[in-house]
């Protein structure tokens, strides 16, 4: 085997060690007919000694990088962030909702509490899922997900007391966007290498577009029709989107069925890598949440009508929209932990420089769109880190531990920054600091993952 292909294949672990390997041979081509295999004639063994085997689950050269069903997978899976990450990141609008209608008699930090268990539920039984994906494949994970997300929606369509709303949104609701985003990542990336990122990117920007079109479908519903036909609309749009997610979204390799075991989700975090990039999502999340769940109320709270407050969330996911495809395709060409940190660090400047002296509508208007693009990649970038530093075949178990983490601190940020607000007396100033604070740890442990990889050279490729 040439110098060249052993740099291409991964080591024992099945790391894909993209920062050491020369990712021109994966595309190059011998017009012999050995290059099936990536190698020239002059690379094949002699006729009495048989062809080494080639894994194709670490190969990258295995990977078609395009084509029609690959592509069409990127639809799928991007239509599932739309029904999933999208609905999620509306999250500030039923906020604010809860606080001024059907639950004003609680606190800001109770009803907090809400759209914060809905979104570790969605993040926290990813192993499950990831587990179940790797062990039979997309279809029925998205059968199970789609019915749950559509139940819990129409039940909170005709919810009137607290723990109706928690259980139907916060955690029905929940589990089945869990089931449905899950698959999405992984499929995506058992059909892209050298253009992981750019793929990852376009899918996660479903959520984005999401982000944009269910705030404004929820909060003028509410106003035209009433909150239990805004919840149904929305609820027969997923189940669409989601039976064109179940029909077409297909993973490239088999699933390969393996027993239950606690230890396929603990040995990942001890890999360093793992460890620093699911550290990282914990502290990035912990602070960004409280940013989607709390926007809408700061703009109102300073001045902003609530007309024009309650599209501050669709702003922002529209600004999302770029910062989840962009740091993709620049992930890709200078390096996905470089392109990461970069705008994790712009996150963090954006919450404590801009946000908190924004008291106009001007800056509000303009902090939205900002922190939407600049906290894109932590959604659309963090599964292409995850798929680096990972063995393929174990991408739906990986990606599914690392957003457990993630949960975490979704569950606990928004509460936290909501009882911030109450020991403030009403104002934002120290849920805001914590908010950025948080937000540049994070960013910390993802610099401190690509120092691991590569050390302090700041031109290499990681």
């Amino acid at each position: 085997m040439s110098a060249d292909v052993e740099k291409q294949i991964p080591s024992e672990n099945g790391l894909e060690t993209e920062v050491k390997s020369n990712e021109h041979h994966a595309d190059t081509k011998d017009p012999s007919p050995a290059s099936s295999t990536g190698r020239s004639s002059l690379d094949q063994p002699p006729p009495n000694e048989a062809p080494k085997a080639v894994n194709p689950w670490a190969d990258p050269s295995s990977f078609p990088d395009g084509g029609a069903q690959a592509w069409l997978t990127v639809a799928a899976a991007s239509a599932c962030f739309f029904v999933s990450w999208g609905w999620i990141n509306c999250i500030g609008v039923f906020q604010d909702y809860y606080m001024r209608a059907e639950l004003k008699q609680y606190s800001p930090s109770t009803v907090a509490w809400i759209p914060s268990v809905e979104t570790f539920f969605m993040l926290a039984t990813g192993p499950v899922a990831g587990f179940i994906f790797d062990n039979y494949g997309p279809t029925k994970l998205l059968i199970v997900g789609s019915f749950l997300h559509v139940f819990g929606l129409m039940m909170a369509s005709i919810s009137k007391e607290y723990y109706q709303f928690m259980l139907s949104q916060g955690v029905c609701s929940a589990i089945g966007a869990c089931c449905i985003f899950t698959p999405a990542v992984a499929c995506v990336s058992t059909w892209f290498f050298k253009k992981r990122g750019m793929a990852i990117g376009i899918t996660a920007s479903g959520s984005s577009l999401g982000g944009v079109l269910f705030p404004i479908i929820v909060s003028r519903m509410i106003e035209e029709t009433g909150f239990a036909w805004a919840m149904r609309t929305c609820a027969f749009l997923i189940l669409g989107l989601c039976t064109f997610a179940i029909l077409t979204l297909r993973s490239r390799f088999p699933p390969r069925p393996r027993p239950w075991s606690v230890m396929a989700f603990v040995r990942p975090l001890k890999e360093t890598p793992m460890l620093l990039l699911t550290l990282a999502t914990f502290f990035f999340y912990w602070g960004m949440f409280p940013v989607f769940s709390f926007i809408t109320a700061v703009a109102n709270a300073r001045g902003m009508s609530l007309s024009l407050a309650q599209y501050l969330v669709s702003i922002l996911n529209a600004g999302s929209v770029f910062g989840r495809t962009l740091p993709g395709i620049l992930g890709d060409k200078f390096g996905r932990f470089n392109i990461m940190t970069i705008f994790c660090t712009l996150t963090s400047i954006l919450i404590l420089a801009v946000w908190i002296p924004a008291d106009t509508n001007v800056g509000q208007l303009v902090f939205a769109p900002l922190f939407g693009f600049a906290s894109g990649a932590a959604i659309g970038l963090t599964p292409a880190l995850i798929a680096q530093v990972s063995p393929i075949q174990e991408i739906g178990i990986r990606v599914g531990t690392v957003f457990a983490a993630g949960a975490i601190g979704a569950l606990t940020g928004s509460p936290i920054a909501g009882a911030l607000i109450t020991r403030d007396h009403g104002e934002f100033l120290y849920m805001q600091l914590f908010g950025g604070v948080t937000c540049l740890v994070g960013c910390a442990f993802f610099a401190l993952a690509r120092v691991h990889l590569v050390g302090f050279t700041i031109k290499k490729k990681v």
